[in-house]
């Protein structure tokens, strides 16, 4: 399996070591990054990366592809989603997917033109996570019955905030905003349960932790642990940030299910929760503190109790190997995927509106968005001027 690979960061770099680690025949023709932050660590690892190009049309010409994966900063998606679908290439790009309403219908637009959604594969990896396959399995079964309301977060350890703060995510301009670069994750997860798209959002939050009046002399060591690339600064406190490091969100489903999500970048025992509550039952998990319990509504009983434990290799609670195995499968085989671009796109656009309904303190009615994004899936919806 030939791959490119286009922003050679360092989550590509991890998920090159995966793919070498678990696919068969995997090997990197090259790489097009003016500055491969994740190109160290594979040499350390003793994995070829391949030549450096300056073009990805330049490394596609130089040996077959059999897919582009795109790990480039989140603005650069779409033109190096574009360029591999013109060459013909499978691709595959790190969530999220596209950084705006408009770029999300261009992109649907493409894939419409190129081939369909097949063409695009995505990074969501906890749709992989072995406590996210229990929770689909249990609401499959009934046993929770319809879903009536979920509450939902992500907590980020300080060290993890602050690299948000010293990366060149802490800027919108690249990153599209805080909740889709780092959120898009756990709304397509529990769009997936429910089944259902948003229809009416709303959200509050802002920027508390990490202001130069909290910032502190000591133990700095914390706030620079996790290494930042391309655009990275060494401030945290009084970066150039304008991000936030708190928010929560109202989410209500077509149907009426609703959900309430929190996220904060500054929790010292972080935690990443999840509670959907049916007609049924309760199922409850955590991807950190890695547990999954299903209890019946009636009686009581703890009908699933179970823990999980993660892989050396994994940094996602044992779903990195599972999703680098599928979608070698689905490259060779077109083998089925639990998560297509579409259901990326969708979650994309929830968390778009998400904070545009944060910045202007409005509940956001989505029916025309899904209206324009169904026309552009068509290929019914024309291309903007410009």
């Amino acid at each position: 399996m030939k791959v490119g690979i286009v922003g050679l960061g360092f989550r590509m770099e991890y998920l090159a070591r995966v793919f070498t680690a678990l696919v068969p025949g995997f090997s990197i023709v090259g790489h097009v990054d003016p500055s491969p932050a994740g190109l160290p660590g594979l040499v350390k690892q003793g994995i070829d990366a391949g030549r450096s190009f300056g073009t990805i049309e330049a490394m596609a010409a130089a040996a077959p592809l059999d897919m582009l994966m795109v790990g480039s900063p989140n603005h650069l998606h779409l033109e190096h989603i574009r360029t591999g679908l013109e060459l013909g290439l499978k691709v595959f790009s790190e969530k999220p997917v596209v950084t705006s309403e408009d770029e999300t219908l261009e992109l649907l637009r493409l894939i419409a033109r190129h081939g369909g959604p097949d063409r695009v594969m995505v990074g969501l990896v906890l749709r992989y996570a072995p406590l996210y396959v229990d929770l689909k399995k249990a609401i499959a079964a009934g046993a929770i019955g319809t879903i009536c309301s979920i509450e939902a977060s992500e907590h980020l350890a300080p060290y993890h905030g602050a690299f948000f703060m010293r990366d060149w995510r802490r800027y919108e301009r690249y990153s599209g905003n805080f909740i889709l670069e780092k959120c898009c994750h756990d709304l397509d997860l529990y769009q997936g349960a429910v089944g259902a798209r948003p229809i009416r959002v709303a959200s509050f939050g802002g920027r508390k932790s990490f202001v130069p009046e909290n910032e502190v002399r000591h133990n700095l060591d914390v706030y620079h642990r996790k290494p930042s690339g391309w655009m990275g600064t060494d401030k945290v406190f009084d970066s150039d940030a304008d991000i936030i490091d708190y928010q929560t969100a109202i989410v209500e489903y077509q149907g009426g299910a609703a959900m309430t999500f929190h996220t904060n970048i500054n929790v010292p025992d972080e935690y990443r929760h999840f509670c959907v509550i049916g007609a049924k039952g309760m199922a409850e998990g955590d991807f950190v503190r890695n547990y999954f319990r299903l209890t019946d509504a009636r009686t009581g009983e703890r009908l699933e109790e179970k823990s999980y434990t993660g892989t050396e290799l994994s940094a996602h609670y044992g779903a990195d190997e599972q999703m680098a195995t599928d979608i070698a499968a689905h490259v060779r085989t077109g083998a089925p995927l639990p998560v297509s671009v579409e259901d990326a796109l969708e979650a994309g656009i929830t968390a778009i509106k998400i904070d545009e309904a944060r910045k202007l303190r409005q509940v956001i009615d989505l029916t025309e968005t899904w209206k324009r994004f169904d026309a552009a899936r068509a290929g019914e919806l024309p291309a903007m001027a410009g």
